[in-house]
């Protein structure tokens, strides 16, 4: 009976990882129950085709103890050459009823949001994503401190052909 769960098992597994052709990098990384405002999370990106172009997400796994409609973010893209782009984005988290966005059938929910569309890699050398969160309550100059209900924040990168 083992083998035959685990042969289930594998097939499974190759169905979902075959059904994802445009994946080329996707990566998480853990922040705790809470994501601190100081919490910087840092991607080396693989070396791509510079004669290709690709669409990027950061994904966000969250939940129910997400207090915000919106969440507010700064992303880097370091450059081989050290020079940075840098983007200041606002997603919409939540439906009008507060229910969380995102896929999963838990509590815990996952959020592929977009970045940018058709980016291309031309400089030779390792390019480097960070993430950070830029929340505020309303009314207020000062970030939250900790962001409740974000568990991982990852990178995604998918071919656009």
């Amino acid at each position: 009976m083992k083998i035959k769960h685990s042969i289930l098992f594998v097939f499974v597994l190759f169905l979902i990882i075959s059904c994802d052709k445009k994946r080329v990098f996707d990566e998480y990384k853990s922040v705790g129950n809470t994501w601190h405002k100081d919490s910087i999370v840092s991607f080396d990106l693989p070396k791509l085709d510079p004669k290709k172009s690709f669409n990027l997400y950061v994904n966000v796994r969250d939940n129910d103890d997400y207090p915000f409609n919106n969440l507010f973010l700064i992303v880097s893209l370091e450059q081989p050459n050290r020079q940075t782009k840098v983007d200041t984005l606002e997603y919409q988290m939540t439906n009008p009823d507060g229910t969380l966005l995102g896929d999963g059938f838990s509590d815990i929910k996952e959020s592929k949001l977009f970045y940018k569309g058709k980016a291309a890699f031309t400089q030779k050398g390792i390019y480097k994503v960070h993430i950070k969160h830029a929340n505020r309550q309303t009314g207020k100059i000062e970030g939250v401190t900790s962001l409740p209900g974000i568990s991982d924040v990852g990178f995604r990168i998918e071919s656009t052909e």
